[in-house]
């Protein structure tokens, strides 16, 4: 076989076995990312749980703090309690009763905010049952896709290996340059589409007429031609005929 032949066969199976692999992606979907995404939001949920129970933490501990207070304000009132049967004169009961009123207005100050720090618990309480909730549905639902997508895989892993395998012998078959630019073309199609043939005197990829000078260089099989529209490379439809061809032969194996 010509070597030209050869290299142009080569680049077409190329075209033709990653058009086979971006069927098992699309087969796919948007699965992969939806488990990402999922996986995202739960870790970002859970780091909404972990720093909702840290404020809880800081909040029981100016509970405690209030509750401290609160027990050193009584301990101070019953002292003061006991030196009120001593006193000397008006001025020091008076002083003593000043600081039993203070130290009065102060536990009641400190259970006012101890409610206060209490409702803000049961408020994170809530928020944290309510995000939990949202963690257990999203696991449910990633669950669910991680299944489906597993399934998928399972289906078509030693199809992808085998069409992987193949896709890579074919790319050793072709110039790099050529190999850089087929790349670069398929980023740039939204089928993937880097290697066409004619379809009725169109080019395969954007339907463009193919001049009839252009369509029997192709036919001949002497060169490579780019499509003047789309800029895809345009082979013989020959050659993918006859990739179809041993497809259905070893199907029916």
């Amino acid at each position: 076989m010509d070597k030209t032949v050869e290299k142009l066969k080569a680049l077409a199976k190329l075209q033709y076995v990653d058009s086979k692999l971006d069927k098992i992606v699309t087969l796919r979907g948007s699965l992969p990312d939806e488990v990402d995404e999922l996986e995202f939001e739960i870790q970002g949920l859970e780091q909404k749980i972990a720093k909702i129970g840290e404020d809880i933490k800081e909040i029981e501990g100016e509970i405690g703090k209030r509750k401290a207070g609160i027990k050193d304000f009584n301990a101070q009132i019953r002292k003061y309690e006991e030196q009120l049967n001593t006193v000397k004169n008006n001025r020091e009961y008076e002083a003593l009763t000043k600081e039993i009123e203070f130290a009065n207005l102060e536990i009641l100050t400190s259970e006012k905010k101890i409610k206060q720090f209490e409702d803000q618990i049961a408020l994170r309480q809530g928020l944290m049952e309510e995000t939990q909730n949202q963690i257990n549905d999203r696991s449910l639902d990633l669950n669910a896709k991680r299944q489906e997508l597993e399934d998928i895989v399972r289906e078509t892993e030693t199809e992808e290996k085998r069409l992987r395998g193949l896709s890579s012998d074919a790319e050793g078959h072709v110039e790099e340059r050529i190999l850089q630019a087929y790349r670069k073309i398929r980023r740039n199609m939204r089928n993937g589409l880097a290697v066409v043939a004619t379809d009725r005197e169109a080019c395969g990829g954007c339907f463009a007429i193919v001049p009839p000078q252009t369509q029997l260089e192709i036919r001949q099989k002497k060169k490579l031609l780019i499509c003047e529209n789309c800029g895809r490379m345009i082979v013989d439809q020959s050659f993918f005929l006859e990739f179809e061809q041993e497809v259905s032969e070893k199907a029916k194996a």
